[in-house]
């Protein structure tokens, strides 16, 4: 007895029908079932205001956006950048009220009426901070991703050093902390650069410190 003939289909075949047939069941869902997750997706909004490099900004934003997003999105501030966007390498730091902060792990609706201040707020090409000029003599930089949160956090830890702010290195808490070298590592340590410029950078901060003291 003869087997019975068992049709063939190609491949490509197989894929037309399986495209079709998962278009066929997306579009008989009904429209108003997508209007939901849209509107969820969208998330509760806020108004709030922030001063940024002593400018004034009035922002309606998604209450889940962060500062981060908030500076380079929302107001065009791209000097601070996104590195690892986990808190990680430190290539977002800005200066919020005073403190020295990773701006991708903090909600803009955290600050509203805080202070702000980024890279762009610190200095310009044609009148560097003390900390920006260094960096350039000593070479405190390579690729340059991760220079401005480098310096943001320089500018924090010569402040937090005046203060006498004590780091997981200080020897005596009470006393105001030494400016030296293994000072400035620990209190640098949660700014990664990659191309590996550190001693270059410690040079920088070193230089700009002593001519503060």
């Amino acid at each position: 007895m003869d087997s019975p003939t068992i049709p063939l289909i190609s491949r490509r075949d197989a894929l037309i029908a399986g495209a079709a047939t998962a278009a066929a069941v997306s579009s008989s869902a009904p429209a108003e079932a997508a209007a939901p997750k849209a509107a969820a997706a969208a998330g509760p909004r806020a108004k709030l205001s922030l001063t940024v490099n002593g400018q004034v900004h009035s922002l309606e934003l998604d209450t889940r956006t962060t500062l981060l997003d908030a500076l380079r999105e929302h107001l065009h501030l791209s000097g601070t950048k996104k590195g690892c966007d986990h808190g990680q390498c430190g290539a977002c730091t800005v200066i919020a009220d005073g403190r020295r902060i990773n701006s991708c792990l903090t909600l803009a609706v955290m600050h509203d009426g805080g202070q702000v201040t980024t890279i762009e707020g610190l200095g310009t090409p044609q009148n560097m901070h003390p900390l920006q000029a260094a960096f350039v003599r000593h070479d405190g930089y390579q690729c340059g991703y991760c220079t401005p949160g480098q310096i943001c956090s320089a500018v924090a830890v010569l402040d937090e050093i005046k203060r006498g702010v004590p780091s997981h290195v200080s020897a005596d808490l009470t006393a105001r902390p030494l400016l030296s070298a293994e000072e400035l590592r620990e209190r640098m340590s949660g700014n990664i650069c990659r191309c590996g410029a550190y001693s270059n950078i410690v040079d920088a901060i070193t230089e700009v410190a002593g001519s503060r003291t």
